[in-house]
């Protein structure tokens, strides 16, 4: 028999698992903008493409419930089967109620029409760009998040629950932990005299070898953290479908995002130089059987607004922002399998003390069919980018050369002045 044979690099992904991945000393970017050393931002990112027009509901507008015969949330009426009513157009979703205190507080916005600028319908390009901050060129393997982490000394990224984001890729350390209850378990790391021999074969001063020890130590003391911590209630099911699950592209499911929420709290609690956090939840890519108040959907949005809650716990200082957002909307009328297809701007969620919230921002100009992508997709009124380069600018202090870096070619946004709140100290 043919002995099995593994390398060194498939022993040290085998038995460390998600961890922290090595790099060159990083390079920090000069300048004079006074930064918000606290600030921290969260990254939620629904994979799969999750419809908006269901979340972030415009009952107020005479096409929407004509649009959508078998999915439409209807109007408000003050029982819990209808559109929690934020204001004479828009409103949440019945799932996504406890999400209004947050609203009234005037921490929680929508920008309605917010998304890519180039018009891709393909999960995995609209993806890319949005993880690179690159529209339109879905080559390159560096995020935006990672490079981000290189502009500000001491300031660390962590990803929760998905293997290998895109996002958080490129030449600066991070910090990745597995989804769900693996984040408590140390694997293969925990048996002591496996530990031992590994750690005895990884002993060297290699790049290699640097990297193993790295990541075995993070990977025993984050088990060891969230073991400690009594938050870690919950585990997280499986996949739907082959097809959703390529659209998740290593994302869990929704119904694990809470549980990856708690633990990413409590390691950013725990270590104040994390201050760049990633999750991810997959499910989104709802074709059929969308349903309405009741279905797949509205399990996933009630998923997300009780994540939301839990973040808000979390974090909720000063210069804490939270961002929610997705790689393309939904078509604006519901299709002939009571679903949505692809489309194009989808609503893009922030909530922290910073945001100006109670109210949305940007640009909305109804469901009209002249005033639609292709006639059926919510327009993309606002990039991504420069939304992102709102929260970065006001809260993170970046320069414009620096945003440029993150995202080449942005344009600077001025239909959404007064997004975020002047600092206060």
């Amino acid at each position: 028999m043919t002995p099995f044979k593994i390398s060194r690099r498939r022993a040290v992904q085998t038995l460390v698992g998600c961890s922290t991945a090595w790099a060159a000393p990083l390079l920090w970017a000069q300048d004079s903008v006074a930064v918000n050393k606290d600030a921290r931002l969260i990254v939620v990112f629904l994979r799969g493409a999750y419809d908006g027009l269901s979340a972030f509901v415009p009952y107020g507008d005479p096409h929407y419930a004509s649009m959508r015969p078998s999915i439409a949330i209807a109007p408000p009426d003050g029982t819990t089967q209808t559109t929690v009513a934020l204001d004479t157009t828009f409103g949440l979703h019945p799932a996504m109620a406890n999400l209004l205190p947050l609203w009234k507080d005037g921490v929680l916005s929508v920008i309605p029409c917010a998304g890519n600028p180039d018009a891709t319908r393909s999960h995995f390009d609209a993806q890319h760009h949005w993880e690179t901050g690159t529209p339109g060129k879905s080559s390159g393997s560096v995020g935006w998040m990672n490079t981000l982490t290189g502009l500000r000394k001491d300031t660390k990224a962590i990803g929760v629950g998905e293997a290998n984001p895109l996002i958080l890729a490129g030449a600066n350390p991070v910090q990745l932990v597995p989804k769900g209850n693996a984040a408590t378990q140390q694997g293969a790391l925990g048996n002591e005299r496996t530990r031992d021999a590994v750690l005895k074969l990884y002993g060297g001063q290699d790049t290699l070898s640097q990297t193993f020890r790295a990541g075995a130590d993070s990977r025993m003391q984050t088990a060891q953290t969230l073991t400690n911590d009594t938050n870690t209630t919950m585990g997280a099911p499986g996949m739907d479908s082959k097809e959703m699950a390529a659209a998740n592209n290593g994302a869990g499911p929704a119904k694990g995002l809470l549980l990856d929420a708690q633990h990413l709290g409590t390691l950013m609690r725990r270590d104040r130089s994390l201050r760049l956090g990633f999750l991810s939840a997959g499910g989104w890519d709802t074709h059929a059987n969308q349903g309405n108040v009741t279905g797949a959907l509205a399990n996933n949005l009630g998923d997300l607004a009780r994540t939301l809650v839990q973040l808000r716990r979390d974090f909720a200082q000063p210069n804490d922002v939270v961002m929610v957002c997705s790689e393309f909307g939904r078509t604006s009328a519901e299709n002939g399998t009571r679903g949505t297809d692809h489309g194009h701007g989808n609503a893009m969620w922030l909530m922290g003390n910073r945001v100006q919230g109670g109210r949305w921002h940007g640009g909305w100009e109804g469901l009209a069919a002249e005033q639609l992508h292709d006639k059926r997709d919510l327009p993309v009124h606002n990039d991504f980018r420069g939304v992102f380069a709102q929260v970065l600018r006001h809260v993170h202090g970046l320069t414009d050369a620096e945003l440029n870096t993150l995202f080449p070619g942005y344009a600077w946004d001025n239909s959404l002045q007064g997004l975020i709140r002047p600092y206060k100290k």
